[in-house]
């Protein structure tokens, strides 16, 4: 079974886990917490190397 895409992007096992987290909230301001999340976590983790 190979990984899911995002983790591409979000590297970290904590960053793996809140993402997680928020993807199961409902509602529209969390859809838009969840992607300000993706956008600063892809940020922070670009450099780090795949895991």
């Amino acid at each position: 079974m190979s990984e899911p895409l995002i983790h591409r992007w979000i590297k970290t096992d904590c960053g793996r886990a809140k993402f997680a987290e928020l993807v199961t909230r409902k509602g529209v301001l969390a859809k838009l917490r969840l992607s300000w999340f993706v956008v600063i976590a892809a940020l922070r983790d670009w450099r780090l190397p795949p895991s």
